[in-house]
Formats: C-alpha cells, sequence, structure tokens
C-alpha cells in the first residue's frame, strides 16, 4: 500500500531551491515566522555532496526547521520523514526528525511524542542521515505513535546541542512505508517467506510448519503454486489456499482451525482426494469431532475405501460426524460389479464358514452370497486365503454339502469395510445421489452405535446401507429418505434393498422408502421400528406385492410402532438359521404391532399384510401382541389381513402361546382376524350339541384353542317352552380345522349364546 500512488496524496515537501518561505523557524502552523530572508539560513545551489540544499546556523537552543505544508495523518498509514545532515563549521550539534501533530480545525494535539531519535554529528563534512516513523498505531519500529486524534502533521527537523554551528541539510523527504508493517498489519503469514519453494518437487513441509509456528493466530497463506508436503503437517492457525498441494497417500494434513471440506478442496484441488484427506484427518485428531462438507457436492467416479484413505488405523471407537453435503455418484469402471462365481462346502457344524472355496482369492469381503438354501442379505465377512474358508454373516437355512455359490460385491460411495472395528460415527444431513451407478454405505465387519439421521440415498443401484457382519451393533437410522432406481419395475422385479441388519438393537425411526424390494432385513433382536413409512406398490391391478420389512430372529424382542406399511408387508421367519426346524429353543415371539397403517391398494385378493415363514417345522406363536392396527385395502379387497407361508413348513398351532390380537380395524377385508374373539350364536332348533366356527377369525388359521366364556344372550329353552339353567361345557378344537368350538348341554335345546375363544394358550 501507498498512499501516494493509490489515493494521490501529496507528501513529499518542496525542494529547498522553490524558496525558503514555506519553512519554518518555529512549528510550521499559518503565520509562524519563516526562513525567508533570515540571517542564519541561505540556500546553497551546488553543494557537493546534496546538490541545492539549506545551509543553517543554529542560534537557537533548539533550532527548528519545519514544512508549513500539512502532511496528512490517515488510520493505518505510516510516513517515514528523513533527512541527510552534515556539519560544515562551528560546533557540532545532534540532529532529530520532529513534527507538530494538528487536530480538527488546526489545533495542536498535545501529549504526544513529536520528536524522533537524535543523531550526534561528530565529523566535518560526513554525511549523516536521520530519519523517524510517524503513525496511527503503536507498533515496533514506530518513533512517533499518534493515534487517531491527529490528522495531519508539519514535519522537519531539530538541531540540539551548543549553539555556534553551521550544517547543511539536503531535501527532506516523506514516503509512506506502510508495506514495512504488513507483516504484522495483515492477518496473514505467507509460507513463501518461510522457504516454501511451491515448484511441486522440493518438499516444503518444513516451511509450512515454520510458518504455522510463526503465524500466532493469524491466517497462513498458501500462495499460488503446487507445493510437495512429504510428511505429516499440522496447522494450528487457520490456512488459505491460492496454490495446491501433492502429498503422499499415508501423510496427513491435519487443519485445526478451519477443518471443513471446502479447505480440502482449495489444497488438493481435486473433491475426491480432499473428501479422502479430509476423511484422513478426521480420523486422526484435529481436535473436531466433525467434518462437515461445506454444503458441496462432492462428484465420485468411484467409490472411497475410508480405512484405506485413513491408513494408519484399523480400529476406532471415538464419536465422529460427516455432515452437511452431497455425494454424487458419476459414471466410472470405479463403479464395476463382477459377480464370482465358485464352488464351496457348508457343514452345519460350522454354520458361519464357506470351507474349500476354490481361488478364494477372487472373492472380496463385502460380497453378497447366493445358492442354493441361502437367505437373503448374506454376506462375506471375513476371507482366509491360505485355509481357504470365508467367513458369512449369516447361517445358510438349507445348504449343506458342496454347491456352487455367487459372490457379487457391490460397490459402495462410503465403504468402511476395510476396518476392523469402527463404532460411533454419525452421518448426519448428507444426500447420497447414487444415480443407478453405486450403492451407499457399507458399514465396518464390526462396531456399535452407527448413527445415520437426516440423510438422503436416491436411486442405489443395488443398495443404501448394508451390514456385512456386526457392525450394525446399535445402529440408529432416522428421518432418512430412501428412494429407489427401481420406481418403474414391477414390485416382484425389483431386487434394490434400503437397508439390512444383522446385529441387535436397530432403531429405524422416521423414515420413507419408496419403491425397494424391501425396505429393511432385520437379523437381530431388541428393535425398535416406529414411525416409518414403507411404500412398494407398483402400477399393476392385483399386483403381487413383497416384504416390506423381514424380521428373521425367531424370539425377536422387537416393537413395530406408529408406522404406515403401504402396499407391502411385514415378514416374520428364520431364513437365518442353519437348522431351521424347532428343536428344544424359542420360537417365533417377543413381536409387537401396534398402532400401525396398514394399506393396500390393486393387490390380489390372497395378499397379506403380517406374514410368518417358518423355514423349518415345528414352529409356533409365542408372544405376539397386534393391536391397534388399520388394516385398509382399497381398489379391491382382500381376504384377510395375515398368514402362513407354507414354503418350507407349516406352524405347529397346538403350541401357541400369549398371542394378543385385538383392537384393530379393518376396511376392504373380508375375514377379521382377532383372538380372544367373540362370536354370537344363534341355535334355531333344538340341538345338544352346538357348533360356533371361529376359521374366520383365528390369526393365521390357527386352531379354536381355548373358550374363555360362554354367556347366553336371552333365555336357553327346550321343547319349545322350558328353560334351561344348566351350565353346557365346551369343547375347543372341534371340527376338521380344529377352528371349531362345541357347545354341549345337558338336553337337546335352543337359543342365542356369545362364546369367547382364544387361538393360544394365555401361558
Amino acid at each position: 500500500m501507498n498512499k501516494a500512488i493509490t489515493d494521490g496524496l501529496q507528501l513529499m515537501p518542496p525542494p529547498f531551491a522553490n524558496g525558503l518561505d514555506v519553512w519554518s523557524s518555529q512549528d510550521g502552523t499559518p503565520g509562524s515566522d519563516t526562513y525567508q530572508n533570515a540571517a542564519n539560513a541561505a540556500f546553497v545551489p551546488a553543494d557537493q555532496d546534496f546538490g541545492g540544499c539549506l545551509e543553517l546556523s543554529k542560534i537557537d537552543t533548539v533550532q527548528k526547521l519545519r514544512w508549513m505544508g500539512e502532511t496528512p495523518i490517515l488510520p493505518g498509514c505510516y510516513l517515514m520523514i528523513r533527512a541527510r545532515v552534515k556539519a560544515v563549521s562551528g560546533n557540532l550539534p545532534s540532529v532529530r526528525i520532529a513534527g507538530w501533530a494538528g487536530g480538527a480545525g488546526g489545533a495542536h494535539v498535545a501529549g504526544l511524542a513529536e520528536t524522533g531519535p537524535s543523531v550526534a554529528l561528530t565529523t566535518y563534512g560526513e554525511v549523516m542521515e536521520v530519519r523517524a516513523i510517524v503513525g496511527t498505531g503503536t507498533r515496533t519500529g514506530v518513533d512517533m505513535p499518534w493515534g487517531t486524534q491527529p490528522v495531519f502533521g508539519h514535519f522537519g527537523l531539530d538541531l540540539t546541542g551548543p549553539n555556534g554551528g553551521v550544517v547543511r541539510i539536503d531535501d527532506i523527504e516523506i514516503e509512506d512505508v506502510t508495506h514495512y508493517f504488513h507483516r504484522k498489519m495483515l492477518d496473514w503469514v505467507d509460507v513463501k517467506d518461510f522457504g516454501a519453494l511451491g515448484d511441486g518437487v522440493s518438499d516444503d513441509s518444513a516451511a509450512f510448519e515454520a510458518a504455522d509456528a510463526a503465524a500466532a493466530g493469524r491466517d497462513v497463506l498458501v500462495p499460488a503454486g503446487t507445493y510437495f508436503l512429504g510428511d505429516h503437517v499440522t496447522f494450528e492457525n487457520r490456512v488459505r489456499f491460492e496454490g495446491t498441494l501433492v502429498m503422499p497417500d499415508d501423510k496427513r494434513l491435519l487443519l485445526t482451525r478451519n477443518f471443513e471440506l471446502d479447505q480440502y478442496v482449495d489444497a488438493f484441488g481435486d473433491e475426491k482426494l480432499a473428501l479422502k484427506k479430509a476423511l484422513q484427518a478426521l480420523f486422526n485428531y484435529t481436535d473436531h469431532d466433525a467434518l462437515d462438507l461445506s454444503g458441496r457436492r462432492i462428484q465420485l467416479d468411484g467409490p472411497i475405501d475410508v480405512q484405506a484413505a485413513v491408513a494408519n488405523k484399523t480400529t476406532f471407537e471415538v464419536r465422529r460426524t460427516i455432515r452437511n453435503g452431497q455425494i454424487d455418484a458419476v459414471a466410472g469402471p470405479g463403479w464395476t460389479v463382477a459377480p464370482v462365481t465358485s464352488q464351496a462346502t457348508y457343514a452345519t457344524s460350522a454354520p458361519k464358514t464357506l470351507s474349500n472355496v476354490v481361488n478364494v482369492a477372487n472373492v472380496e469381503v463385502g460380497a453378497l452370497v447366493s445358492g442354493n438354501g441361502v437367505g437373503r442379505e448374506v454376506y462375506v465377512t471375513a476371507r482366509n486365503v491360505g485355509a481357504q474358508t470365508l467367513t458369512l454373516s449369516r447361517e445358510l437355512h438349507d445348504a449343506v454339502g458342496t454347491q456352487t455359490f455367487t459372490f457379487t460385491r457391490f460397490r459402495y460411495a462410503l465403504d468402511f469395510s476395510g476396518f476392523v472395528k469402527l463404532s460411533k460415527l454419525t452421518l448426519d444431513n448428507v444426500e447420497f445421489l447414487l444415480n443407478g451407478v453405486g450403492s451407499g454405505v457399507l458399514l465396518p465387519p464390526d462396531g456399535q452405535l452407527m448413527h445415520i439421521r437426516d440423510c438422503f440415498f436416491t436411486r442405489p443401484k443395488d443398495r443404501a446401507i448394508t451390514s456385512h457382519g456386526i457392525g450394525c451393533q446399535g445402529m440408529l437410522v432416522d428421518r432418512c429418505r430412501f428412494l429407489s432406481d427401481e420406481q418403474a419395475a414391477r414390485a416382484q422385479d425389483r431386487s434394490t434393498i434400503a437397508l439390512n441388519a444383522n446385529k441387535n438393537d436397530v432403531k429405524l425411526r422416521d423414515n420413507m422408502a419408496s419403491r425397494f424390494a424391501h425396505f429393511a432385513i432385520l437379523g437381530g433382536t431388541g428393535n425398535v421400528i416406529s414411525g416409518n413409512h414403507f411404500f412398494q406398490g407398483d402400477n399393476e391391478t392385483n399386483g403381487l406385492r413383497t416384504a416390506g420389512l423381514i424380521l428373521s430372529a425367531k424370539n425377536m424382542r422387537t416393537t413395530i410402532t406408529g408406522n404406515y406399511v403401504d402396499n407391502c408387508f411385514i415378514e416374520i421367519n428364520n431364513e437365518h438359521d442353519s437348522d431351521p426346524g424347532f428343536a428344544a429353543e424359542l420360537s417365533f415371539g417377543g413381536l409387537v404391532v401396534q398402532g400401525n397403517v396398514f394399506m393396500a391398494s390393486n393387490t390380489a385378493d390372497w395378499f397379506t399384510w403380517v406374514v410368518v415363514k417358518p423355514y423349518g417345522a415345528g414352529h409356533f406363536l409365542h408372544g405376539l401382541s397386534i393391536t391397534g392396527n388399520s388394516f385398509r385395502s382399497v381398489n379391491g379387497s382382500v381376504t384377510r389381513a395375515e398368514s402362513v407361508d407354507t414354503t418350507y413348513a407349516t406352524l405347529d398351532f397346538g403350541r401357541m402361546r400369549n398371542v394378543v390380537v385385538e383392537g384393530n380395524s379393518f376396511n376392504g377385508v373380508a375375514d377379521a382376524f382377532q383372538s380372544p374373539v367373540s362370536l354370537e350364536h344363534q341355535e334355531s332348533s333344538d340341538a345338544q350339541i352346538w357348533t360356533v366356527d371361529f376359521a374366520r377369525h383365528m390369526p393365521f388359521g390357527g386352531f379354536a384353542r381355548n373358550v374363555t366364556a360362554i354367556v347366553p344372550v336371552g333365555p336357553i329353552t327346550a321343547g319349545g317352552s322350558g328353560q334351561v339353567h344348566t351350565m353346557p361345557h365346551a369343547t375347543p378344537r372341534a371340527g376338521a380345522g380344529q377352528n371349531q368350538v362345541q357347545i354341549t348341554w345337558d338336553q337337546p335345546c335352543r337359543g342365542k349364546v356369545m362364546v369367547t375363544a382364544r387361538v393360544d394358550n394365555p401361558t
């Protein structure tokens, strides 16, 4: 900055050759005495050292010389006043730069330093330079710090010491030297001032660290250029990047004061690389618990292996958050999915292991396993090439022996599978714009308390969120939006899945999923599923529907509350059980289904919303509560709301216990299920045995197993006139389907009764 140039200010006094009438022997104020025609002052036109100069005899204790012009004093502007002086004869005085501070209206501003350092003249003819700096700020190097009250000054010099000496003075100069103070005045230091070359080859790491150490709270500026950093660099001050960096993959850039993606994009000039480097820093203690994506759209032409980006950690269990941005998958070879087929052997003695795997090295960890007897969402958790084994996320229900399996490794925008264990990671307000190109998030193989909230998963090619191990323990998925890439496909033709989990205590809350093959497949227990809307309809008349929510743990200890189950169903099964038949274990139960809205439209009449599908014989319901729900079918009715899928086996209805189905409403449903259920039975002619049919109402087609009440409605009569006062006895499980109740009286009679029956034993 130079005010004489930028603002056109007149700073330089006129030369003495122009006359001495503007040079005062006092303070330089208007009306003060000048050296024009003074006896002790004369202009010398041809001095051998100065050319034209002023010759001045010292006759006063302080011989003053002041330019009467008003030199402006501006905030932030620093002026240097200097003069060259030599002694000619007589006593040798001392010389100093001096001034007079003028305020508004021309008044003197008192109490300020108005003189600079004094220089003694010791030799005749020796040219000495005196100088001083005046400015508004109190800074090192400023001789006359005047603050902001003065608005101008009259500047020149003083001769002090003994009188009688004669000196010659060259023209006095005043110049703007504000640039001297840039290092202190501006809020940055430049890495190039500390030795950085920015040639893309020389290692500038030490220069960067030195600049950061010198910044002391100011920003560090990385000017234009390409800077190679061969080692880790940590900035304790804010950094501004005009140039870009090149670093080895395993070296970290830690920005502790402006840790956000924008800064890494500025630093590396490439969004994908910037995200990798920012993730590397996130897991390496930048004093930040969150990486802010700065609201940016980050285009990825392939997945990010997060552990490979971090490089130096395989286990991390300190809370971290990635938030506020969009990850945009763009087509590229990195998203290619290439299924691998391989022969392998399965045995129930090692229910999560495939052995003797041919070409095991070709099978990737995280690959989906498919084959005969393999349930949905079974993944490869680990691989042992030497032993030719694969560890699976789930058991296989009917795959004993040797067969050819298919292993399909989907490609995920954020792939955490390289970690051994990762816990307490939150994805917050991130949109995964997957465009039918890639999948969303692959969780780590182990860990807990992953939290995915307020995120969008738009058009995943295969999966939105996948767990291939137990990294889903305690996972929370809140207020997320899942939009399928298969919107136009028939329900039965879709293959994409929003999410799965293998471990316990998963919470799915207030999410919305549209037109996937399945919304969620949960293999653990202790789940809370509330406030979600999952829709899986299509545009077909009498269309097929698929399961929206699949629970594959038999005794699941799960609540399903306040959801909108829209054109799909809840499936309860044991497809991840290597010994799927019942054998002295807990069977299907521990489930509360309460206060949900079940909706269907344009479906076949055999569609049902709650399906139990045993993969082996002998199973039963034990601890099931379905209460306060609304079941409605439009554009066509359905026969029932619930059913048993007997593809592999049916239920043992004789062992049902603690099944409560009540308080539900039904519209467009022919047979409303309920237990306990009360039916009114009218017998119009005398009969000793009355048969009450509960088949339409027993849940899941179960037995009328217990009778809890028989209440006459009006008189029971015999022979057309006499009343019967004896109590009948009941025989449950009557009829071929064991879903009738027989009421036996001590004599033939007629009348009306209310009979209450249950599908279960209450305990």
